[in-house]
């Protein structure tokens, strides 16, 4: 017998749960204020967080998919973004979006139920969030092809759960740009649960990073809570797909601290015991640990953060709510060149409708 074809997966930390560093630093960690923007960006992530359950939760908000505990993977993977870029986004990668230019009052009013807030001003390459699962792996996979015919130095980068990566739509996209080498990177949010599924009730894999070996693509996995890990990994890959040598699937272990969205009640599937086990290795905390081991960070410097951030997300918040709402016809814009009838009629009955509610009988 003989052994036709071999493979390791890579795992890398470089800080571990406590702050100390784990091995060697990147030259861009040996810089206080590049990690100090990190966590000014994890830390404004987790307060707008906060600030969405609570409009969620009196009415002024739809479902909301929290993303804490889960910070750095977005923070540590736009951060190595160019803006050129394309990012296609899952339902709670808002720590990417934040950073790549989309405002608080888009993420807002897409959460609010009304599509402009999926027309981000400042982030025009960027895909709004995909609600189905894994799809958004598909269309990256496509972007990415186009990146490539037309020989542009651009990469589609995506993120999708643990949950994703058991879906067809994964696999396929992966394989084909596996095949045609497509300037890809796919980064797997490894949070342990697909609403209430565990990871091992939806795959015998010993890690997420060893499927993308059958699309013939590197697959390695990094510790998802220590920021600098993801920057550095993420800041290869797409270094690796700038040069024309094909995808990287990055799996980022973390957990999700949260309930899936502000729909879903995790209590009643999780033991309380494993996840006040998963606050004990937290990016954030981690992080200040080491910046306040460098003398880079105080008191003084979180408390200004924390006011900072309340005051930003607050300022986002009036300027969401002062938003009035769309006409309903908007909701048959942008569908087809010519409306069918079918539809012509119902934008006449919801027109009807609109206008009675604005009268006296309102």
């Amino acid at each position: 017998m003989t052994t036709v074809a071999s493979f390791d997966i890579e795992y890398t930390r470089f800080l571990d749960p406590g702050g100390v560093p784990a091995q060697s630093l990147p030259d861009f960690a040996k810089d206080p204020n590049i990690l100090s923007g990190f966590y000014r960006a994890m830390v404004l992530t987790r307060a707008f967080d906060a600030k969405a359950v609570a409009l969620q939760r009196t009415g002024k908000l739809g479902t909301f998919a929290s993303s804490v505990g889960q910070e750095a993977i977005g923070v540590g993977l736009a951060s190595a973004m160019r803006p050129e870029d394309a990012l296609f986004p899952s339902y709670r990668d808002h720590a990417a979006q934040l950073l790549r230019g989309v405002t608080m009052t888009e993420s807002l009013l897409y959460w609010g139920g009304d599509e402009r807030g999926s027309n981000f001003a400042a982030a025009p390459h960027d895909f709004p969030n995909c609600v189905p699962i894994a799809s958004q792996v598909a269309h990256a996979a496509g972007a990415a092809y186009a990146f490539r015919l037309r020989n542009e130095p651009r990469v589609a980068v995506t993120i999708v759960g643990d949950g994703g990566t058991s879906k067809g739509d994964f696999y396929e996209a992966m394989n084909m740009a596996g095949v045609w080498q497509a300037p890809l990177v796919i980064v797997v949010n490894d949070n342990q649960w697909a609403i209430s599924v565990p990871r091992a009730a939806q795959t015998a894999a010993r890690t997420l990073a060893q499927k993308a070996i059958a699309a013939g693509i590197e697959g390695r996995q990094v510790d998802g809570n220590d920021v600098i890990a993801v920057h550095e990994a993420a800041r290869e890959a797409l270094a690796k797909a700038r040069r024309g040598e094909g995808p990287t699937l990055i799996e980022a272990v973390s957990y999700r601290l949260g309930d899936h969205t502000t729909a879903d009640d995790a209590t009643r599937y999780r033991d309380p015991e494993l996840v006040a086990g998963a606050w004990l290795e937290e990016p954030i905390v981690r992080l200040r640990k080491y910046l306040v081991a460098l003398n880079a960070w105080d008191k003084a410097d979180e408390d200004a953060l924390i006011r900072e951030c309340a005051q930003r997300v607050d300022a986002a918040v009036q300027a969401y709510l002062a938003i009035g709402p769309l006409d309903p016809s908007a909701m048959f814009d942008h569908l087809y060149a010519s409306l069918p009838r079918a539809l012509n009629d119902q934008l006449s009955t919801a027109l009807q409708s609109a206008a009675y509610r604005g009268s006296d009988h309102g």
